[in-house]
Parts: structure tokens; sequence; C-alpha cells
């Protein structure tokens, strides 16, 4: 299986799909399992997308295949390390890893 080329994630069908799913859950999925609130910026496919189910509107954009995840889940999901020389603390205060 090959995965899709960067032309679906531009086109507007995913444009309108995408934007549509963040209206609908704005925090991050991932996190609010731990009982976390972070905001959601982006829409992960828990199925692959790849050249052979890019046509298939369940996989492509069906919502019960969608995930809307925060930039350090996003990462994860994906197998990348996140690192971060700071973080913001509950008071609002930047605080040095």
């Amino acid at each position: 299986m090959r995965a899709v080329d960067s032309s679906f994630y531009k086109s507007a069908v995913w444009k309108k799909a995408r934007a549509a799913y963040l209206a609908e859950q704005p925090l991050c999925e991932e996190c609010l399992k731990k009982g976390e609130y972070n905001p959601s910026r982006y829409v992960h496919h828990i199925t692959e997308l790849t050249e052979d189910n890019v046509t298939d509107p369940a996989i492509a954009t069906g919502t019960n295949n969608l995930m809307a995840l925060c930039f350090k889940c996003h990462e994860k999901k994906h197998g990348r390390k996140v690192n971060r020389r700071y973080r913001i603390n509950d008071n609002g205060e930047v605080e040095i890893n």
C-alpha cells in the first residue's frame, strides 16, 4: 500500500471535511481520554489513507475514521518524537524542561 499523495489534503473536499470535524471536535480526543483539555490542530485518519482507499468516502472523510488531535498526540500517532524545551503550567507560566 502506498500512502496517498498530498493533493488530497489540498482538495476542497478534504478542507471542508476537516473544518467541519474540527468545528464539532475542537479538543484533542487523545488528551480528553486522560482528562486533559488541549485544542485540536490536526484531523488524523484512524485507518491510514492510501491510494487504494482515498476514493472511499467512509475512509477519506467519514467521521468514524477521523480523530481530532493536538500537535503532540498527532506526532505520537505517527511515531515521531516530540522534544519541547518548555511547557506552560496550570498558572499560564512558562517552565523550562
